[in-house]
């Protein structure tokens, strides 16, 4: 058995320990045996999620409970009372209508993670991979399920890393660490044993699953495999960690709940007050007592609520989706609307994960590279413009040439038109930076005369001892002269030469000239810039690299040095501008990297996280903390560096506990559980792992950080419209509900018991169950849902996000609420009042007509007043505070849903059919006039509340929601 740190043990006691020959590696019989004892080198994967149990999953929601209770209950209501009725009126109407809208949220639900989980598919890699192992004395490329610890593995360069393995041999050895650690460079790699525990990213003696060799080679011992591998360990982690549920699912449950008691209270108190003031006569008065408090609790939940919900957090799925933003969960969209933490791994998230060649130091003064990334497009400058010919000009392509030829990367241009590298990113830095000089041509063509001119004979590889590398090259343009190319660390090289380029000509590297140089480097290394020297050497025209190591090394003596370049992986410049808009949003945004903390401060510095010179912590300092001090650290440390997995999920859940909405982006498998721990994980799309993108809630397909932050402004217009029509729908079932309870108990005072002849002291109804029904059926869903497409306002990304526990519904929402339902129940009365004889007020025979007074014309016209109180209603519901004559005509869904709505009430009030269906009568043109008179009440009470809101509260903090914009930007579309 190997010991729990392989970093720590000579390499011949570990061979012993596992039982191989670093020479002929296991043979296969041994190999079969144990991976038939160990398992196949694999990760644990969860069984996928049978069809029927995701479409499960969609139910499992209070609301839904609610929804469902309803439904028995309204079809109960059914047997017993209406289904000997005939024709429309003796369907089970409510409990079909309730049926229907839990059917299509589940569709909808499930559509949507469907749809997701395809783009996830069609993001997905499907190559096997397969390694290269020495069995029985030979090289064989084996897959790399079938590996097993005491396995020597071949690394060459392009390999993947089949697992975890302790280093025998190491030549040049490069390693891409980013997707495990966060390394944005490559790392080089050493057989040494370490003398004690490091942090994961600094095991130089260790290669990981999941990386990949970026240059060199070497042959390891396999020490781990499948679940023990540090990748297994974070799939073990990943595991563990709960699948949080997001802030609107949290206030969904809660408003279920709420509308649950709300229900069971209703009813309580409806039959227990009628039957206290009624004179009961029977059972059949009893029963009908009682099924009027069961439709009253029925009536009190909105039915379209859960479906509405889902259809505009699909809209915001789209819209989304336009942006590239892939969501994978409904809910998920509104959670970033609500994120008030923006933490971000580094490399290739807030960065291009492509090294750029940025500054050159030469004898002769500082050269400024412009451009970043591998496509060659940029200049040199010098002071700000652009660099002319010259002395400092001949000194920087002196130094871009060398270090190009002195390096194995390609640099290529595929057929759309992208730049791709192949080998070490710092190489091929050198080659894009000499493109943009000009030397090279730009033209593809260009390079097959380059290689032509310039031929490779010999080269003294780099290793971690000697910290430099050479080169000696033929220039067959030049009279075919052999020239030694050398690069490596500034210091290094810097001891090997004697004499320095200045211009076109050489001269001694003297104390001054030295101190110089090293004063240069010094401030490259202080701005987080990798430094890489470049030197060169003319010899003999049948200069040859010896076999012997010394004499090669003899070789690389009395060179000419020809400058430093300062390397860095680019911030991308959207990225900057994402985070001030996130700043500005009053979002905060943290950077948690596995990089180092020089260079994460840098970056963080350039992309303005933090201002220069900031703390960073990093993730040894983080585990001297106790869990008090670590949590003010996550709430006050802005740049974390050198983290682990582990330290990336406690930061997380630290500024969750700090009451913060935390979204997570990363694209290596050491975020992966930080990102389902988050409240919503984001990971990237290109660049990003599967494991990554399986346990992320939301994907970018084009890798963009500032894709977040138009996605954090899609879920604030979310966020916003889901208050609107949840203002909406509440406030006009209250109105219902108040409306035909208060009619009933006060039937006296307003007439309606009077003028129902033969009524006795039977309970008589405001309204009939089927004109709820309809006005549920024409009031809701159309203009809530045209609410849930209102322009997003010019202000959203200018307020403060919401506070975690914030109720979607808070008090003064719920104040709004119960007055517009107030209003509404009170004006349909009084048309009720208005309408019949021997109430508080007398029909007024101008304003009505004259003829009998009957109580279906006064049924209608109060049933009327509701419908269009409603649709006034509407417009008031889009700001709690803004009036709604501001951006009236902003949403033409919103006055198309309204117009439908109205002709249907046209038709079912003069309709013969309907009528018949609906125990209406016609109304006449005066009639009419004056229900559109009595339902505007409700505009010009909510404006005049408004306005004294506005003067109350005008040097307080801005409402939850905006008012209507005034230049909407967007316009959705149902």
């Amino acid at each position: 058995m190997p010991p729990p740190d392989p970093s720590l043990i000579d390499i011949a006691d570990l061979a012993v320990a596992l039982g191989t020959d670093l020479d002929r590696g296991l043979d296969a019989a041994e190999a079969a045996t144990r991976l038939r004892a160990d398992g196949p080198n694999e990760l644990r994967a969860l069984p996928p999620v049978p069809a029927w149990r995701r479409a499960l999953a969609q139910l499992q929601d209070p609301l839904v409970y609610l929804l469902g209770a309803a439904a028995a209950v309204a079809l109960a209501a059914w047997w017993f009372e209406g289904r000997c009725r005939d024709g429309v009126a003796g369907w089970p109407l409510d409990a079909i209508v309730i049926a229907g809208v839990v059917v299509l949220n589940a569709v909808l639900g499930w559509l949507q993670e469907a749809k997701a989980a395809k783009a996830v598919a069609a993001l997905a890699k499907m190559t096997t991979a397969t390694s290269a192992v020495l069995r029985d004395g030979a090289v064989a490329r084996v897959p790399s399920a079938e590996l097993v610890k005491g396995d020597v593995l071949v690394l060459a360069e392009g390999d993947a890393v089949g697992a975890d393995a302790r280093l025998a041999q190491a030549a040049a050895l490069k390693l891409l660490e980013a997707p495990l650690t966060g390394e944005s460079e490559p790392v080089l790699k050493d057989a040494v044993a370490l003398p004690a525990t490091t942090a994961l990213g600094d095991r130089l003696n260790m290669v990981f699953k999941g990386t990949a060799v970026a240059q060199g080679s070497g042959r390891a011992i396999v020490t781990a495999t499948g679940m023990q591998t540090e990748m297994g360990g974070i799939a073990t982690l990943l595991d563990t960690t709960p699948d949080a549920p997001t802030p609107l699912q949290v206030e969904i449950a809660h408003l279920g709940k709420v509308l649950g008691i709300a229900a069971l209270v209703i009813a309580a108190v409806v039959v227990a007050t009628i039957l206290l003031i009624s004179d009961i006569h029977g059972v059949a008065d009893v029963v009908t007592v009682l099924l009027l408090g069961v439709s009253l609790a029925v009536a009190a939940v909105p039915e379209g609520l859960l479906a509405i919900l889902s259809v505009v957090l699909a809209m915001g799925v789209r819209r989304m989706a336009r942006h590239h933003a892939i969501v994978k969960k409904l809910a998920s969209v509104e959670t970033l609307g609500s994120a008030s933490v923006i933490a971000s791994d580094k490399t290739g998230t807030l960065t291009r994960g492509e090294m750029t060649v940025q500054r050159v130091m030469t004898a002769s003064g500082r050269t400024d590279i412009t451009g970043v990334g591998y496509a060659p497009e940029g200049r040199a400058e010098a002071a700000g413009a652009e660099l002319p010919e010259g002395a400092l000009r001949a000194e920087l392509q002196a130094v871009l040439r060398g270090g190009s030829l002195a390096g194995n990367a390609q640099l290529q241009q595929d057929d759309s038109g992208a730049w791709t590298i192949q080998g070490d990113p710092t190489e091929a830095a050198f080659l894009v930076a000499e493109r943009k000089l000009g030397h090279q041509e730009s033209a593809a063509e260009s390079a097959p005369e380059w290689s032509e001119r310039f031929e490779r004979i010999g080269e003294i590889p780099f290793t971690s001892q000697r910290k430099m590398m050479s080169v000696l090259v033929v220039d067959h343009a030049d009279g075919d002269a052999h020239v030694l190319l050398s690069k490596g660390a500034p210091d290094v090289l810097l001891a090997h030469c004697t004499h320095a380029r200045r211009g076109e000509a050489t001269v001694v590297l003297d104390a001054a000239l030295r101190a110089q140089v090293l004063a240069d480097v010094a401030a490259m290394t202080g701005d987080a810039l990798r430094t890489l020297a470049v030197a060169r050497r003319s010899l003999a025209a049948d200069a040859q690299i010896p076999a012997d190591a010394s004499a090669a090394a003899a070789l690389e003596q009395e060179l000419e040095y020809l400058g430093t370049v300062g390397i860095i992986d680019p911030p991308r410049e959207e990225a900057a501008v994402a985070i001030t808009q996130a700043r500005q949003a009053g979002i905060r945004v943290v950077m948690i990297t596995g990089d180092h903390p020089r260079t994460a401060a840098r970056i963080a510095a350039d992309l303005g996280i933090v201002d220069a010179g900031a703390q960073v912590l990093t993730g040894i300092e983080l585990d001297k903390l106790d869990e008090a001090a670590f949590t003010a650290a996550a709430l006050q440390t802005s740049v974390f560096a050198r983290v682990a997995p582990r330290h990336k999920l406690r930061i997380v859940r630290a500024l969750q506990g700090g009451g913060n909405v935390v979204a997570m982006t990363g694209d290596g498998v050491n975020d992966a559980p930080a990102l389902k721990a988050a409240d919503i994980g984001v990971a990237m799309g290109i660049a990003g792992t599967e494991v990554t993108k399986e346990a992320a809630r939301m994907i970018l397909a084009d890798d963009n950080f500032a894709t977040i932050v138009l996605a954090v402004r899609e879920g604030r217009g979310v966020l916003d419209n889901i208050r609107k029509f949840l203002r909406y729908l509440l406030s006009s079932n209250l109105a219902e509900v108040l409306t035909v309870f208060a009619g009933v108990v006060g039937a006296g005072v307003i007439g309606l018991k009077a003028t129902a002849t033969g009524a006795g002291g039977a309970v008589v109804l405001p309204l009939l169950a089927t004109q709820i029904l309809w006005i549920n059926l024409i009031t809701d869903t159309g203009p809530a849902l045209a609410m849930g497409v209102d322009p997003i306002a010019d202000d959203v990304m200018a307020r403060k996000p919401r506070r975690r526990g914030q109720r979607i519904i808070d008090a003064s929402m719920g104040l709004g609420v119960l007055e517009a339902g107030v209003v509404m129940a009170v004006l349909t009365l009084l048309t009720l009042d208005l309408f019949l004889p021997g109430g508080l007020i007398e029909p007024v025979e101008s304003w009505l007509g004259a003829g009998p007074h009957s109580l279906e014309l006064a049924r209608t016209a109060a049933f009327t007043v509701l419908v269009l109180t409603q649709l006034f209603n509407c417009f008031n519901a889009r700001s709690a505070s803004a009036s709604a004559f501001r951006a009236a005509f902003s949403n033409r869904w919103l006055w198309a849903a309204v117009a439908l709505s109205a002709a249907l009430q046209v038709a079912v009030v003069h309709l013969p059919f309907l009528n018949l269906a609906f125990g209406t009568v016609p109304l006449s043109a005066a009639q009419w006039c004056v229900c559109v008179a009595m339902a505007s009440g409700v505009l010009w009470f909510s404006e005049g509340r408004k306005l004294l809101r506005r003067r109350w509260t005008r040097r307080a903090p801005a409402p939850l929601e905006p008012p209507a914009s005034h230049r909407p930007r967007e316009q959705g579309r149902p």
